[in-house]
């Protein structure tokens, strides 16, 4: 199945309602993204984030609602790994990557094909194959690591290193828990062009709680409040809006009497 063209719905999130032994995580969460979009959600904790990208990858079940993924996917009627091999790609916020292996093995072992992992290791990549891994190895700013055991990068080298994992699978939609939690200034500045740079030609949904790392990669920002979507926009839009800033930012706006 192609991937939508820019400008449409890659996503579609109707009347979603999750239900953990009575307690609404979401509720009525209506939520669409466009192909090409990089959106961001933010939120106070126990807002619903997590478990929105949760249902997304198939994690979690929804209680009511349902996610369409590419016009006529129905999200709900697949397992996570099903979802995976449909174009779906997750990142949680801890990297998970072979810290035995090189940088260049874990990608070759990301690679989207149709091997078991021994033979995934040691076979031959073709000069196409090459070519991917060289580009994803520049893409993440690793080049002169390929051969470094992933077990010796930087936090946020591995944070990278599984991104570019993700992308070794040639995900349509990629969904990042905290990219850059746990990084220094530098590297957050890395991951926040490295999004940019994926989002020419991936969907990307981000869950942030680093209001300056939104501040300055931020497209489209989405606000969740108590299981739905309280706010959505541009940066501009959400820090100018004054129910954002009662319950999310903690202040009651005061008015001129």
């Amino acid at each position: 199945m192609q991937s939508p063209l820019p400008g449409r719905d890659i996503l579609r999130v109707e009347g979603l309602e999750v239900d953990f032994d009575g307690f609404k995580a979401l509720r009525s969460l209506d939520f669409r993204v466009q192909a090409g979009e990089l959106r961001f959600l933010i939120g106070p904790n126990g807002a619903g984030k997590t478990t929105l990208l949760d249902v997304m990858c198939g994690k979690v079940k929804p209680s009511h609602g349902r996610v369409v993924f590419k016009d006529s996917i129905d999200i709900s009627k697949f397992q996570e790994h099903q979802l995976a091999e449909l174009g779906i790609g997750r990142k949680f916020q801890a990297p998970s990557v072979f810290t035995t292996l090189t940088v260049f093995e874990n990608l070759a072992l990301s690679m989207k094909q149709k091997r078991g992992l021994l033979s995934a290791l040691w076979a031959k990549t073709t000069s196409e194959q090459r070519d991917r891994l060289l580009h994803r190895l520049e893409m993440i700013g690793l080049q002169d690591k390929a051969a470094a055991r992933a077990g010796s990068l930087s936090h946020g080298e591995k944070q990278w290193l599984e991104i570019g994992m993700l992308l070794m699978q040639e995900p349509d939609l990629l969904l990042l828990d905290e990219p850059a939690a746990g990084m220094t200034d530098s590297e957050t500045e890395k991951t926040g062009e490295l999004l940019h740079a994926i989002s020419n030609n991936q969907t990307i949904i981000v869950v942030e709680h680093d209001m300056e790392f939104v501040r300055r990669f931020a497209k489209t920002v989405t606000v969740l409040h108590e299981g739905t979507v309280l706010r959505e926009g541009t940066m501009e839009d959400i820090q100018s809006d004054d129910k954002v800033a009662e319950v999310y930012l903690g202040r009651r706006v005061e008015r001129d009497a």
